[in-house]
């Protein structure tokens, strides 16, 4: 009987290994402070603040290059776990997408009333 039970625990135990393994990333591990590398010249780094809260509605709240977040959404679907919001510096809008990758976030923020995309990345 005691044989039986272990291999019930171990195969159980296995089982949830296995799901957590192929499971989607935790939203949680997209939450929290993050340094934007801005840098477009090695000698000069440029980094800003992102601070994401991810809220269970899909919305996003936080700040991104010191502005606060208007309005943005948050998603995971596919093996990762992205966020679109936008923000402005009082002249106009700034679209950015990110996801996370592994431990780090690769995004791009758009600027039609500047003229550019920006491609960064940021880390804890």
């Amino acid at each position: 009987m005691r044989a039986l039970a272990a291999m019930i625990l171990v195969f159980g135990l296995s089982a949830c290994v296995a799901q957590a393994q192929t499971a989607a990333p935790a939203t949680e591990s997209l939450d929290g402070a993050w340094t934007v590398d801005l840098t477009t010249d090695p000698a000069e780094p440029y980094t800003k603040p992102m601070v994401l809260a991810l809220n269970a509605d899909g919305s996003v709240n936080g700040s991104f290059y010191e502005s606060d977040i208007e309005t943005g959404r948050w998603k995971t679907d596919r093996g990762r776990t992205c966020v679109s919001f936008r923000t402005s510096d009082g002249v106009g809008p700034y679209h950015t997408a990110a996801c996370l990758v592994g431990d780090h976030v690769e995004g791009q923020t758009w600027a039609e009333h500047r003229n550019f995309l920006f491609n960064w990345n940021a880390a804890r």
